[in-house]
């Protein structure tokens, strides 16, 4: 079409072609826009790696960023492996499991039910993972399980008792590979085993105090305990008091009454969980590298932290609307802004997927952070440091303990209700029959002689 264009501009001139001033006008702008739009899309990835007979575990891989890992993993004939929060039965999983296969032509994707916000979910799989023999092969875990509530919404706790924001982007990741660790360290030394953490750069501005996390845990316990009182009902999913570290050791403490007026919006532990989160990665390179392996051979686990960008995910969407109808509506009327700065979900995938396949990563001592398909270095020098490694490692396993030990005697408790409910139903179904049969029993033989 454009030949044609010319040839008549060049024989019959310029005035033949219509609208054409219009159109010189608003080329310049048309550039513009879409080098802005080149410049914001990020950089490709284009590292390529044979995934044949990888197995890769997922976490987050079904929306948003972790959806278009998977896909490209899993085209590539990687086995997937998703953890999600509903169980494989779930007939929209399976659904979408199923179109997955079909697109990608691999039928070797799985998912395992982990709730994130669990700790007894975790502990379960990833127990039920390393008891195996021979150990099953594991070749890369890329995290991408990602929690952003909206500020302006109020904190929630899980059914632990922990801040789910703070729990689904850091500790939750801390529980899995602490007890996957052995599997990783268990695959042969010629291996190339690598876990992603997906990260942000929030964690730049974050401030490095734990104590947010038990403050925020004991406003929010507060704030619930007195929601329910107002409304007349009893309980919590916390109680009302808080977990401090004092002296090495979890103790817990009464809150404050006034804590309660503060949860309505609180204070985001986003930063601060990925500051966490990257603290950890390095503190668990460490960790794989102190390990003395039988062959005498070398770790071959290296970890790999990835800054994919802001993208429009859903959960970015959530965050920009508040997770209102006016919110949404103010997105959708500037719905063409976000689509010029924000990255698309296949945008944002390319630094993990860069981070999975590049193979300088398959050598070297690890730890490396990836953002546009390049290594740069850290922003903050707690990450490196091992003081703050070793206070977070330490805090983060008193508070496991602790909450397990506490949601066991729920759950103890709770089964032990259950058990006595269902007994008295039993007892109940029992005495209605029995005495429905003692009206339905005949009399004695003197009495029907007698009638």
């Amino acid at each position: 079409m454009p030949i044609p264009i010319i040839t008549t501009a060049i024989t019959e001139g310029t005035n033949s072609i219509p609208h054409l001033w219009s159109i010189l006008k608003l080329l310049p702008w048309a550039v513009i826009l879409a080098a802005l739009k080149y410049y914001f899309g990020g950089a490709r990835n284009t590292s390529e790696r044979l995934m044949h007979s990888k197995v890769v575990m997922i976490t987050g891989g079904t929306s948003g960023i972790g959806a278009q890992v998977t896909s490209a993993l899993a085209s590539r004939g990687a086995q997937i492996i998703l953890l999600t929060q509903h169980p494989a039965t779930d007939i929209f999983l399976s659904e979408y499991i199923e179109d997955l296969r079909r697109s990608t032509n691999n039928q070797l994707i799985y998912a395992e039910q982990v709730d994130l916000s669990s700790l007894h979910s975790i502990r379960t799989f990833a127990t039920k993972w390393i008891d195996n023999v021979p150990p099953r092969r594991l070749d890369m875990v890329i995290l991408c399980g990602n929690a952003a509530p909206p500020v302006s919404q109020k904190r929630k706790l899980t059914v632990d008792g922990i801040d789910e924001e703070w729990m689904v982007n850091y500790l939750a990741n801390f529980h899995l590979l602490s007890i996957l660790s052995p599997a990783l360290r268990a695959q042969p030394a010629h291996r190339d085993v690598r876990v992603v953490f997906t990260t942000c750069s929030s964690y730049i501005g974050a401030k490095w105090d734990l104590r947010q996390v038990e403050e925020a845990a004991a406003i929010t316990a507060a704030a619930q305990q007195q929601q329910q009182g107002d409304n007349g009902g009893g309980g919590s999913n916390g109680d009302g008091r808080r977990v401090v570290m004092k002296n090495g050791k979890l103790q817990r403490e009464k809150a404050k009454p006034k804590a309660a007026k503060k949860a309505a919006k609180g204070v985001s532990l986003y930063g601060l969980s990925k500051l966490s989160l990257m603290v950890f990665a390095q503190s668990f390179q460490k960790h794989l590298n102190a390990f003395k392996r039988p062959d005498n051979q070398p770790c071959s686990a290296r970890v790999i932290m990835v800054d994919p960008g802001f993208s429009r995910t859903p959960g970015m969407r959530r965050w920009l609307t508040g997770g209102s109808l006016w919110g949404l509506l103010v997105y959708l009327v500037t719905w063409p802004v976000w689509w010029l700065v924000l990255k698309s979900p296949q945008q944002g995938a390319q630094s993990v997927l860069y981070a999975a396949m590049e193979a300088e990563y398959g050598r070297g001592e690890g730890g490396w952070m990836i953002k546009e398909c390049k290594e740069v270095d850290l922003a903050r020098k707690e990450v490196k440091d091992e003081e703050a490694g070793k206070m977070l490692w330490e805090f983060s396993e008193k508070l496991i303990e602790v909450k397990e030990r506490e949601s066991a005697v729920r759950r103890a408790l709770a089964n032990k209700e259950k058990e006595v409910a269902e007994q008295m139903e039993k007892n109940k179904a029992s005495g209605s029959s029995s005495s429905g049969a003692k009206e339905q029993t005949p009399g004695s033989r003197r009495s029907r002689k007698g009638k």
